[in-house]
């Protein structure tokens, strides 16, 4: 699944509860890919990114193998629009260089003063918010 067809997922409402579960499911999938494979970062972190407890290491695994959806509510929608939209603005602007589109969660910005994934982590959802918004703006100027 493309990285339009996960955001839209997002916000799809449809008509059938099975539908509806399997665009969920994939989601979490995708999700959870970009987390371990391309961020690399560890289970801990992928469940705090997520809104996970820290024992929910199984539901992890249910994720990645396509067998779990994120879970309910808001949060977890908006934890989830915050992690497709960075990723998609790294892609954008780092289209050539796949070392610093996955990397550039791990690296010091200057403008924000932190490492992004630190910000995140630390500031859960509203470091998410602050590093998506911080590369919406990277990307207008």
């Amino acid at each position: 699944m493309t990285l339009a067809e996960q955001q839209a997922a997002l916000h799809l409402r449809a008509t059938s509860p099975e539908h509806d579960s399997k665009q969920a499911r994939v989601l979490a999938k995708g999700l959870v890919r970009l987390l371990h494979e391309h961020w690399q970062l560890s289970r801990e972190q992928q469940c705090e990114l997520l809104g996970l407890r820290p024992q929910s290491r199984r539901k992890l695994v249910e994720m990645a193998d396509g067998q779990a959806e994120l879970p309910k509510g808001r949060d977890a929608a908006d934890r989830a629009g915050y992690l497709l939209a960075i990723h998609k603005a790294l892609g954008l602007l780092y289209p050539a260089n796949p070392e610093l589109r996955y990397g550039w969660v791990k690296l010091f910005n200057q403008e924000l003063q932190s490492v992004p994934l630190q910000m995140m982590l630390n500031d859960g959802i509203l470091g998410l918010a602050k590093v998506s918004r911080y590369l919406d703006f990277v990307r207008g100027r």
